[in-house]
């Protein structure tokens, strides 16, 4: 039987529609761009590169043809700046919001911005949406609502309270969400990522995330830092996974709009088995890294477990994972060696 991925790709090569990819140029929005590129999708980009790169957009240039290349529209705008986000929806029947300023520690150096952008971009985002009248607006929640919530895997209808500014404003979308559907019938879907890595995730800066930060100092034979004792776990999911998961919600029927579901593998791996992981996958692509990983004190703001319940989103999406942790590295580490070489 085909998976529901499949037949949605189908669907789309067969009737195009028009889709609006905020985030762009950033590591998940430039994963959706080139999956729906390759689909022969139009899709207009917003982006103001403030943690995007140009880089990404080139090299989803350089790897659909200049057929798919030529039905992509980009504007470099702010989702802080209304104006620019009803321009952007004009003529659009799908918005996948992917633009956020992410990262726990980041928010807690600067809560102002992290709010001004992931609570007012979004705030904006659904007022041009609801205004230009798309089919559904699917958004990046994230798994850090769970909060301090005790007890795995986690289920999207019981949170806890929120450990930092960024679980706050991502909370604050869902509410927004549901606002505006109950207001004005707007369709949208929350996807709530866990750890989400792969290709074009940037390595660099004080607020990259572990995977390709490990794997850049392993590449570059510098020290390796686990916060804490190494045993903290995190349910970690491949970009592609992920990029499945928005499909699935923007065209899903009425029952499974309006909802937030999990995106993961519904797995947990611990940082030490994560270290090990990188060094094995590593010395099978001619990286042989020999030193041991270093601790350092827990990071103010993290969860200590995670790990996601996925079965709302098997059910209500035909959400089907196809990538677990080690099949996700195999498949990321061409880029990771070839970027940082």
């Amino acid at each position: 039987m085909p998976c529901p991925h499949d037949l949605i790709q189908t669907q789309l090569q067969q009737a195009p529609r028009t889709w609006l990819l905020t985030g762009c140029a950033g590591f998940i929005g430039s994963n959706l761009l080139e999956t729906l590129l390759r689909l022969d999708q139009p899709v207009i980009g917003l982006d103001d590169f403030s943690t995007g790169y140009q880089r990404n957009l080139d090299e989803v240039r350089d790897r659909v043809s200049p057929a798919q290349w030529a039905r992509f529209q980009f504007i470099e705008g702010d989702v802080r700046d209304l104006d620019t986000c009803h321009r952007a929806t004009r003529g659009v029947q799908h918005v996948l919001h992917q633009a956020a300023l992410g990262s726990v520690p980041r928010s807690l150096e600067d809560p102002v911005t992290t709010n001004d952008v992931n609570i007012g971009g979004h705030l904006n985002m659904l007022v041009a949406a609801r205004d230009a009248g798309v089919r559904s607006f699917v958004y990046a929640a994230s798994s850090s609502t769970y909060g301090d919530l005790p007890g795995l895997p986690k289920v999207e209808d019981r949170i806890g309270r929120p450990l930092s500014p960024y679980a706050v404003t991502k909370y604050v979308n869902e509410l927004y969400a549901d606002v505006f559907f109950r207001a004005w019938g707007l369709d949208s879907v929350g996807l709530r990522y866990f750890n989400v890595f792969g290709p074009r995730q940037d390595p660099d800066g004080a607020y990259a995330a572990v995977i390709p930060k490990w794997v850049s100092a392993m590449i570059l034979d510098q020290p390796v830092v686990i916060n804490g004792d190494g045993e903290t776990s995190r349910d970690f999911c491949f970009v592609d996974n992920a990029v499945q998961a928005n499909l699935l919600a923007a065209l899903a029927g009425p029952q499974g709009q309006n909802q937030v579901y999990n995106v993961a593998f519904n797995a947990r791996t611990s940082l030490n088995e994560l270290f090990g992981h990188l060094r094995t996958v590593l010395g099978r692509h001619g990286v042989e890294y020999r030193k041991d990983a270093r601790h350092a004190d827990f990071r103010a703001g993290d969860v200590r477990h995670s790990q996601a319940d996925i079965a709302k989103a098997r059910r209500l999406l035909g959400y089907d994972p196809q990538y677990d942790i080690l099949q996700g590295l195999e498949s990321a580490m061409p880029w990771y060696v070839r970027f940082l070489r």
